[in-house]
């Protein structure tokens, strides 16, 4: 296997993310856009995740060759996102954003399918490949937080290029990896798409991604609000990576003993808990210590759990289909929603009503995956 390549396009991947995510709406309010654009601008990076993996995937599915659709995607979100500089105001940002984000959340559902087809016989074990994310991701988010602190905003963008960059290079060290064509190859996506267990589990990511979407487009914007500077909110979103990388780590074992579902159920509820804490005690650091740490249990062992329940729903030549659908329907549809709400919600409303919704949405999709997702699909 691979190893070191396949992390390091995670480590690139999730450094963009951690340039973009955490300080990207501080950017944009800098540049003097309101919380309404502001939403609506971070809802375009979670939109296009909701069509572009799905096109990708039905490419890669019906052609094989999903490491050219990555090496591709990664290549054209390079361009897309260089355009912000000849661009200019809100459409002009918007135009960026969405040429950028429809290349880069192009790829990562593919290549989460070529981690997995290396990795064959031990599903459990991607977690120790897409930890090293999670490294990229603080190094990045506290690095560029102490840089914000002697220097201005401005310099964000040019952060997000050269990571872009870097994704575009490991990608095109990575080899290609067949599917298993061992695996059932008489059970259609629409079948399986039929059956009440699989739209609950798609239903509880939607939520679950939902209320996510509201804390990364206003959770750095919630926290300066509050007084706290550049490097510590830098260093709170890097607390809530580290958990994730912890929990990473040991996530096998817990996947081994508690299965996936029980895990995801744990997840959902957790995040009820960590929306309310963030929402309502911004002023008590250590409560915000404490919500951070729950990152790891409301992306770490979510999104660990989820993924390797979509491994073993959607077999064969259904994995390009079914890893995309993962994407579109929680980080694209969900994310989107959740943006959207929050930049509707946060200038009259405030912190506490926005919040209070995102733990209501994580709690309605424990409600749903505890009554709907069932059977043999999930005993995994």
């Amino acid at each position: 296997m691979p190893y070191w390549r396949l992390s390091s396009y995670y480590l690139f991947y999730f450094a963009s993310l951690g340039a973009l995510v955490p300080y990207w709406g501080l950017y944009l309010q800098d540049a003097g856009f309101d919380p309404l654009a502001i939403g609506v601008l971070m809802a375009i990076l979670a939109g296009t995740k909701i069509v572009a993996p799905v096109v990708w995937g039905h490419i890669v599915d019906h052609t094989g060759r999903r490491m050219q659709v990555v090496r591709l995607g990664s290549l054209l979100a390079v361009l897309g996102f260089a355009t912000l500089y000849v661009t200019d105001g809100f459409w002009g940002m918007a135009l960026t954003l969405l040429l950028f984000s429809f290349f880069w959340n192009a790829s990562l559902p593919q290549m989460e399918a070529v981690t997995f087809n290396h990795l064959r016989e031990r599903p459990t074990r991607y977690a120790l490949v897409r930890v090293w994310g999670s490294v990229g991701f603080i190094l990045v988010v506290v690095a560029l937080g102490l840089a914000l602190e002697q220097g201005s905003l401005a310099q964000v963008p040019v952060w997000v290029l050269l990571l872009t960059v870097g994704i575009c290079l490991a990608a095109f060290m990575v080899p290609d990896s067949a599917p298993d064509h061992g695996a059932p190859s008489s059970v259609s996506l629409r079948a399986l798409l039929r059956q009440p267990s699989v739209l609950a589990f798609f239903g509880a990511c939607f939520l679950m991604q939902s209320s996510h979407g509201i804390y990364y487009a206003f959770y750095s914007i919630h926290l300066e609000a509050a007084g706290y500077s550049s490097t510590a909110v830098g260093w709170l979103w890097a607390l809530g990576v580290i958990a994730e990388v912890l929990i990473f780590l040991v996530m096998h074992r817990l996947l081994e003993r508690f299965g996936a579902r029980r895990v995801l159920l744990w997840s959902l509820a957790l995040g009820g808990v960590r929306w309310i804490l963030i929402g309502g005690f911004v002023d008590h650091p250590s409560v915000m210590f404490a919500a951070q740490w729950l990152h790891a249990a409301t992306f770490g062992t979510f999104h660990a759990s989820a993924i390797h329940l979509v491994h073993h729903v959607f077999p064969g030549r259904t994995q390009g289909r079914g890893q995309a659908l993962y994407n579109s329907l929680s980080f694209g549809a969900g994310g989107a929603a959740g943006s959207l709400i929050g930049g509707l919600l946060w200038a009259d409303a405030g912190p506490v009503i926005t919040f209070g919704v995102g733990a209501v949405a994580a709690v309605s999709g424990w409600l749903v995956a505890w009554r709907w997702m069932n059977g043999e699909l999930y005993r995994h």
